[in-house]
């Protein structure tokens, strides 16, 4: 039958151009805080601010762009929160590697994960991996999130007599912060359209108010800077063992990160029959964003809210592609945002992954103390690779005291004796 409505077959999905742009521009007003936040996260890791800005804007543009055309699908691919953190504090500052060699793991593992995508390794893998462990690693996202949120925004601090201890509210950092969280989660709870833009564009003017030095200090930015991030990926740690569990990490987090994520998407609008090819885009968009600069692009969650704006085609996609594009001309001003202003952001974020929680069965000691385990030690261990790995480990472990080692799969067996591995490896050197 042939395909009404042009390229995108608007008529044959019930939509017209004026329904399909106006939710392609609500979806870019509801995530284009990515920009600043997901720079202001990589800067932490080396990368150039301004350049980490081009770099998210460009991988927001080309994987939109995929998803339009690839896929027909309403769905947004932008930097995933949580996964830029893994970056940060994983890949760099934990495992040692430098933010070059960092985007080579991203290469490595979006090779991977199209490997997965574009075969039936997508299928046995979502299956090998018992649903519990997958939700618990977006739950321990979350908390990770939600901690460097607190972080960043003062609330907590590294202690004298204790680890942690509460930030001090007699500082402007913090009482910027807990008032921009307020208006935040005020916007939020009342869907205001754009809740988070408007929320940096207040905590951004409270800190200019209070006197609050912004994160970011540079004084211009010219877009041949960008020259110093694209492209610019080191494979000279290739040969060791910490670079490819590495890569096994981030594989691990984009395949089954985003298999939910674009179940959910393409179930929302009625469309599951999109789900290949919206997730083969995922994983080409992924395997891009090193070459960019950036951590990998994932389908963002605040894609819902262009499909709940009547989004149903890559038009929507497309349209927010665009505007990302357009998002150039903003670049030097977005250096002016202060910490507090994304903190919020990163705390909201970060509770709304941890809601995930609900969907897990805990009844089963066996499963539930694994991904228990899983949650809890991403953020205090400050590594979400060692957080998995863990969860991964005890989960056989428990199986096979309890004398169900059938319940486990060949493959997480595998999985299992890889993470095992690398601590061993570790704990030697």
């Amino acid at each position: 039958m042939k395909a009404r409505g042009g390229i995108f077959q608007l008529k044959d999905h019930g939509t017209t151009m004026k329904q399909e742009m106006m939710a392609g521009a609500i979806g870019y007003f509801t995530i284009v805080y990515i920009i600043a936040v997901n720079a202001l996260i990589l800067s932490e890791a080396g990368i150039p601010f301004e350049g980490a800005v081009m770099a998210t804007i460009l991988a927001s543009f080309v994987g939109c762009l995929v998803m339009a055309f690839w896929a027909n699908a309403p769905i947004l691919l932008v930097p995933g929160m949580g996964i830029n953190a893994m970056f940060t504090f994983t890949l760099v500052k934990s495992s040692g590697l430098s933010w070059q060699e960092a985007l080579a793991v991203i290469v490595i593992s979006g090779i991977l994960f199209m490997i997965i995508a574009f075969t039936k390794l997508s299928k046995v893998l979502s299956e090998a991996i018992p649903k519990t462990l997958k939700e618990a690693i977006t739950v321990g996202l979350g908390m990770f999130l939600m901690f460097i949120g607190l972080e960043k925004g003062g609330l907590i601090q590294r202690g004298d007599s204790a680890i942690i201890m509460i930030g001090d509210f007699g500082e402007l950092k913090v009482l910027a912060t807990v008032l921009t969280f307020l208006v935040t989660i005020f916007l939020f709870i009342r869907n205001v359209k754009g809740q988070f833009l408007w929320s940096i564009a207040f905590g951004t003017l409270l800190g200019f108010i209070f006197g609050i030095e912004p994160s970011i200090q540079s004084s211009s930015f010219h877009l041949s800077e960008y020259s110093q991030v694209f492209g610019q990926i080191s494979f000279s740690a290739i040969m060791e063992i910490p670079f490819w569990i590495a890569v096994f990490s981030v594989t691990m987090v984009l395949v089954f990160e985003n298999i939910g994520l674009v179940h959910g998407h393409t179930d929302m609008i009625d469309q599951p029959h999109k789900y290949s090819k919206a997730f083969q885009a995922n994983a080409f968009s992924a395997f891009t964003s090193g070459f960019f600069g950036t951590s990998p692009t994932v389908s963002t969650v605040e894609s819902a809210a262009a499909m709940t704006a009547g989004g149903r085609t890559g038009l929507t996609s497309l349209t927010t592609g665009v505007l990302f594009l357009g998002s150039v001309l903003f670049i030097p001003y977005l250096k002016w945002i202060p910490d507090h202003a994304i903190a919020p952001i990163l705390i909201i974020i970060g509770g709304l992954m941890i809601q995930n929680i609900r969907h897990m069965d805990l009844r089963d000691l066996t499963e539930a103390f694994p991904a228990i385990f899983i949650i809890a030690m991403i953020p205090f261990t400050y590594s979400i690779a060692d957080g998995i790995a863990i969860g991964f480990i005890l989960y056989p472990v428990l199986k096979l005291a309890t004398g169900k080692a059938r319940e486990v799969s060949i493959p997480l067996y595998i999985i299992a004796a890889l993470f095992l591995m690398n601590f061993f490896v570790h704990s030697i050197h």
